[in-house]
């Protein structure tokens, strides 16, 4: 064998596709990242409106001495504004003088299959 002629192993034809390979597993890396921020945020978003409807509850309880009928009660006297195409909120009221069952279901997430 000639000594200035390139020896081809197992790695030398790998070697061009070494940096495609890294850069698809770099991308996977990244978009695995974001979808994870994603689900943090929506997640936070669905508990800081149960915190809102609760805190306007609650309110309404101090000024008037009961607590409201249903949301619409909030959403008119106490500025309660949510997307209705993104969250269904089930609130049940037990009686004028207990708070209410509070929570949030997020319409994404369910659409999803999660």
């Amino acid at each position: 064998m000639n000594r200035f002629q390139k020896r081809t192993g197992r790695l030398g034809v790998l070697r061009p596709l070494i940096p495609v390979i890294f850069f698809c597993l770099m991308l996977l890396l990244l978009l695995s990242g974001l979808s994870s921020i994603s689900e943090t945020a929506a997640r936070e978003e669905a508990r800081r409106l149960e915190d809102a409807v609760l805190q306007d509850a609650v309110q309404c309880y101090a000024l008037e001495g009961f607590y409201p009928e249903d949301l619409q009660y909030l959403e008119e006297h106490y500025g309660l504004t949510y997307d209705s195409e993104k969250y269904v909120i089930s609130y049940e009221i037990i009686g004028s003088n207990l708070m209410p069952d509070v929570s949030v279901i997020s319409l994404r997430e369910r659409g999803n299959g999660s």
